[in-house]
């Protein structure tokens, strides 16, 4: 038997589902937010436009804009396009750039500290340790401290793409002994320069995309630029047939993302960390293809008859005490690079001697591989 709804309770029903009804009619579902424009950057690099550092930059610019999912979106432009590469910084400063794609160490003439905070002998550390130093150790702190602080730039930076370690570079004539290079004049890079000069090498330095005219008129006669890879690119196994690895002058060697504070600071909290983290899987990316690229070109230059030559301990000991007497030089005069240096020792001196002392010999365990086939003895 079927049981009747009463009245009462039928009609507070029915309006219930009359209410439920209008309100259906009367209230649309909320409209999706509109999608906002995406926040557009002018980036110019230092590098030219073939050059495995401007790779680097491609590889930076193109993931901060994934990872952002479209929200920051980075014209990237090359050396010259806006402004010098020696004054992007500069650039980036005044806002004509958002941001640049450079190295501190084109610009170690405003600050002496750019030398320990971009590149050098660095008490042993390779790529692993001084990211690691970098980014636990106190580094980007002191990066930032140093344009923020000691310059009064409105800037934010970012040390990106290990560019290394490089060779010591091209030369026109074999270099048999120290003798041989003495007088020479010699292009080179940041505190190498300055050493090299003390030792009695004419140092020079120029933007890559000048190095090989500069060896073919004869204003220089050797140079260092990057690697195997990149030299080739650039042309310098067309100008000088003598190419000497390894150098002393950059084992470790980084560059930055320079940003413009104010454009910085305008962004909201998850975007810089994306731009944050980007730098660091960037970093590492470009170190891997970097060293696939170097080996490859090297086997290259090999089969074409360039003799790739180990540079004497000689030369590199020489090296090395000088570059010390003119570290220590400036950390005495100067209290910020003082910082920067104790800082780097503070932390290399506990990380290098424990990867000295607890990691495997990878060398070692290499040559019980490869020994037939390491071409630099």
């Amino acid at each position: 038997m079927r049981r009747l709804i009463p009245l009462r309770s039928a009609i507070a029903l029915a309006l219930a589902l009359a209410f439920l009804a209008f309100l259906a009619g009367s209230y649309s579902a909320p409209t999706p937010a509109t999608a906002q424009a995406p926040i557009r950057w002018k980036v110019q690099s230092a590098w030219p436009p073939t050059s495995i550092v401007q790779d680097a930059a491609k590889l930076l610019v193109e993931t901060i804009e994934k990872t952002s999912g479209g929200r920051l979106k980075l014209e990237l432009l090359p050396a010259g396009a806006i402004v010098p590469a020696f004054e992007i910084q500069d650039a980036v400063n005044r806002g004509v750039l958002d941001a640049g794609h450079t190295t501190p160490g084109y610009i170690i003439g405003k600050l002496q500290a750019f030398i320990p905070l971009t590149h050098g002998p660095l008490y042993g550390m390779d790529f692993i340790d001084y990211f690691g130093w970098y980014w636990e150790g106190g580094g980007h702190e002191l990066l930032n401290e140093a344009y923020q602080k000691n310059l009064k730039m409105n800037v934010v930076s970012f040390q990106v793409h290990p560019e290394g370690p490089q060779a010591m570079g091209w030369f026109k004539k074999e270099i048999r002994t120290f003798a041989d290079i003495k007088g020479l004049k010699y292009r080179i890079y940041g505190i190498g320069a300055e050493t090299y000069g003390k030792l009695g090498i004419s140092a020079v330095t120029i933007p890559g995309g000048e190095i090989v005219p500069a060896l073919e008129r004869g204003v220089i006669d050797g140079a260092e630029w990057i690697n195997c890879y990149d030299d080739k690119i650039l042309g310098l196994d067309k100008v000088a047939k003598f190419h000497y690895a390894p150098g002393m002058h950059e084992p470790v060697t980084v560059g930055e993302f320079i940003i413009n504070k104010t454009k910085w600071d305008a962004l909201p909290a998850d975007l810089k960390e994306i731009i944050k983290t980007s730098v660091q899987a960037a970093y590492w990316v470009h170190f891997v293809r970097f060293q696939e690229k170097t080996a490859k070109a090297c086997r290259e230059l090999i089969a074409q008859g360039i003799k790739i030559i180990k540079t004497t301990d000689e030369l590199n000991n020489r090296f090395l005490k000088t570059y010390d007497e003119i570290q220590n030089g400036y950390a005495s005069k100067d209290p910020f690079y003082k910082k920067v240096v104790d800082s780097q020792t503070k932390y290399a001196g506990l990380i290098v001697p424990y990867r000295l002392s607890y990691w495997p010999p990878y060398n070692f365990i290499g040559e019980h591989y490869w020994k037939e086939k390491i071409w630099l003895k």
